[in-house]
């Protein structure tokens, strides 16, 4: 494998330079004084805002982008070797490093490297993770999944000793990092187009539990099933969060005292090994983010931060975009909220998030992201969205895909209507628009919802 010598950059080539992620290592190599170039398909904001940086992005994936003295590419894991610039590539014999190989490179050059694992959540961990840092100004360099308000974007160029990130499982992305510190969120099925089932996740995250060194630390949830399987052998410190179970063993973080205010954000006591540690604020509503919000206090305590500044740092956190942003009111008197959620335990999520909110009628569109998610959890997407009362599917979202596999959001339109949810199905985001305007009315609660572009339609309604 190419290994890069941050003390001698060299000229860099992205493909697929427009990613949340790659867009963040490319700012971090620029601003290291590394040659940066890359290509899209598509001009974005990531784009502008990477050619605002000095770096020149190519639209449209052509072999003649690619220049003989590039030292190293990298690509994205949706590159495929019939790519104009992969063939390119390897004409010319030039190194190529995956996004995770190259993030995996980076961390090392680091005192302390916090990796943010998970099937749900890693975002908005990742981001209360970064807002606990920045008060203790520590200066961290940060790479979220996410535009975080805090840092004014998805990345932070900042010291050399705290690199942040998200570590994510698809294709074994996440074995490719070197962790001081990693979390496991939770583990549960997802990216089937790649893993063959449930044990083929889980053994990826006992490697990636692997990769922590015998002087760092593992923070899991404890109610992952069959823990011990993830925790078993590892020399590291191990610290546990989560609900208390049934027979009333708690884990080392877990929360007590539980309340609500009008807006569904809650507060509660944090138990640390049976001991009232402190109060958290939280100004980001449901049940999932009390969790994300404990594993934060455990990275918190790992890394000696005075338990007043995690908890301060916690109440100032109100979340990044599409994770249950609250956007504005729509004329007439609706709420918007966007949210990035595409997986039905996300949704699930939301939705009771968005059932303790003040409101009339609580209207979903969710717009399904990739052929194979949709199949693989069908009936469980019937389910969770059915706790809505009005929903509005989109299309389905392909992204990388090309074969339907028989699926449509038509489909999952009457599955919903079956279960007793009112649910409509418009093949355009024109007449999704104006059915959500003649329909909505004051008071009402409305969600777009969806890994894809479906934050369009709320933001044509703001008149964005």
């Amino acid at each position: 494998m190419y290994t890069i010598d941050f003390s001698k950059p060299v000229k860099v080539y992205f493909v697929g330079i427009g990613g949340i992620s790659m867009s963040g290592l490319a700012v971090i190599l620029k601003r290291a004084g590394f040659d940066v170039s890359g290509s899209d398909r598509d001009r974005s904001e990531m784009t502008e805002n990477l050619e605002k940086e000095g770096i020149r992005v190519f639209y449209g994936q052509k072999k003649e982008n690619i220049s003989a003295d590039t030292d190293v590419a990298v690509l994205t894991a949706a590159i495929r070797p019939d790519n104009p610039e992969f063939m390119e590539l390897d004409r010319l014999n030039i190194p190529r490093l995956t996004r995770a190989e190259l993030l995996g490179q980076l961390m090392r050059n680091y005192g302390t490297s916090i990796a943010i694992s998970g099937t749900h959540g890693k975002t908005t961990t990742t981001s209360m993770i970064s807002e606990i840092l920045l008060a203790k100004d520590c200066d961290p360099t940060i790479s979220v999944g996410g535009m975080l308000p805090a840092i004014g974007g998805n990345i932070r160029v900042g010291g050399r000793d705290y690199f942040v990130t998200e570590a994510c499982e698809y294709t074994n992305s996440f074995l490719s990092l070197f962790p001081d510190i990693a979390l496991i969120l939770n583990v549960e099925e997802d990216h089937l187009d790649f893993f063959k089932d449930l044990d083929d996740i889980r053994a990826s995250f006992r490697k990636f539990a692997d990769l922590i060194p015998e002087k760092g630390t593992l923070i899991i949830n404890s109610h992952i099933e069959n823990l011990s399987y993830f925790t078993e052998g590892l020399k590291c410190n191990i610290l546990t969060f989560g609900k208390k179970n049934e027979d009333g063993e708690a884990p080392d973080y877990t929360a007590e005292n539980i309340t609500t205010d009008s807006l569904g954000n809650p507060s509660f006591d944090i138990i640390v090994k049976g001991e009232k540690a402190f109060r958290v604020q939280l100004s980001v509503p449901g049940e999932h983010n009390i969790l994300n919000a404990l594993a934060a206090c455990a990275f918190a305590d790992a890394a000696g931060i005075d338990r007043s500044v995690t908890a301060a740092a916690l109440e100032k956190f109100e979340g990044t975009d599409r994770r249950f942003q609250k956007k504005g009111k729509i004329s007439g008197g609706v709420t918007l909220i966007d949210d990035y959620a595409h997986h039905p335990t996300e949704i699930r999520a939301t939705m009771k998030a968005a059932l303790n909110m003040e409101r009339k009628t609580l209207w979903v569109v969710f717009q399904p992201h990739t052929y194979t998610r949709t199949k693989a959890f069908f009936d469980d997407f019937a389910d969770a969205l059915s706790l809505a009362d009005k929903v509005v599917l989109a299309d389905i979202y392909a992204a990388r895909e090309t074969d339907t596999l028989g699926m449509s959001s038509k489909l999952l339109a009457e599955a919903i209507e079956k279960k007793g949810t009112e649910s409509y199905y418009f093949p355009s985001f024109e007449e999704i628009e104006k059915f959500l305007l003649k329909n909505c009315q004051e008071g009402d609660v409305l969600i777009t919802m969806g890994a894809g572009d479906v934050y369009k339609i709320g933001d044509s309604l703001l008149g964005k």
